[in-house]
């Protein structure tokens, strides 16, 4: 293809057909990045919500490291997993290095940072507003994270898309720990990478197209959340201290 014109038209081309190698390398990112969130959201939803109402000795150096973790490269991630995952490392014995699971493990402790972090923002945040009151009913502070985590639901539901969209996008850490293997390991920016440095510039072009598709949507179901939250749960899209008590007291 000497043209970008030329380039496009295959690009569009090669995604109307629904290229196999095309199709495979999509829904596998979709799977990688898709596993790894939900492993991040599954850890890092409930310890953002305990970060937020417990106070201890040291807290403010966790939140600290915490902060640094959200600004830690992506290459250094995979550099880390990759020496937990090899053979002399504490977890080679499960063989895992180049694979999926890999991937998904290194795309999760990437994510993971952030999903703690701005879970304990908004959950610190509605504590202000009537932690006391659950306090005063006698809900302790794992009974107040989790019924903020739930008050919160439309918020975090946010969270989980940014957090998606966070993992899917990046291309360091699974190029270190996944090895860019075709027909296994070989993921959409990855792959990107490789055929641009090849010169196939359709099947590049045409990754990049589906990428920008994806970020479309996540953007799109953005949009409705914000608009969902200011449905009838109320204008900053929380159901209040209300609503809290009455998850506490069961009435």
């Amino acid at each position: 293809m000497n043209t970008l014109y030329d380039s496009v038209l295959a690009a569009l081309g090669l995604m109307a057909a629904f290229d196999p190698q095309l199709v495979s390398i999509a829904l596998r990112s979709l799977a990688v990045s898709g596993l790894a969130c939900l492993l991040a959201c599954v850890m890092g939803l409930p310890l953002g919500g305990l970060l937020a109402v417990l106070r201890f000795s040291g807290r403010g150096a966790v939140l600290a490291c915490l902060n640094t973790l959200l600004a830690l490269p992506s290459v250094v991630v995979g550099l880390l997993v990759y020496l937990l995952l090899s053979r002399s490392g504490p977890l080679g014995f499960l063989g895992w290095l180049f694979s999926f699971q890999a991937m998904v493990l290194a795309q999760a402790v990437l994510v993971l940072p952030v999903v703690v972090a701005l879970t304990r923002q908004t959950i610190e945040e509605a504590d202000r507003s009537h932690g006391e009151q659950l306090a005063s009913m006698g809900a302790g502070p794992t009974w107040r994270a989790w019924i903020l985590l739930w008050d919160e639901r439309r918020a975090l539901a946010t969270l989980v898309i940014a957090a998606f969209g966070r993992a899917i996008s990046e291309v360091g850490a699974v190029m270190v720990v996944g090895g860019n293997i075709e027909g296994f390991t070989r993921v959409m920016t990855t792959a990107i990478a490789l055929e641009t440095s090849k010169g196939d510039l359709p099947l590049a072009l045409a990754l990049g197209l589906i990428l920008l598709l994806v970020v479309l949507i996540l953007n799109a179901a953005l949009a409705l959340l914000v608009r969902w939250q200011a449905g009838p749960l109320g204008s900053d899209g929380r159901v209040g201290a209300s609503a809290s008590s009455t998850i506490w007291t069961g009435r």
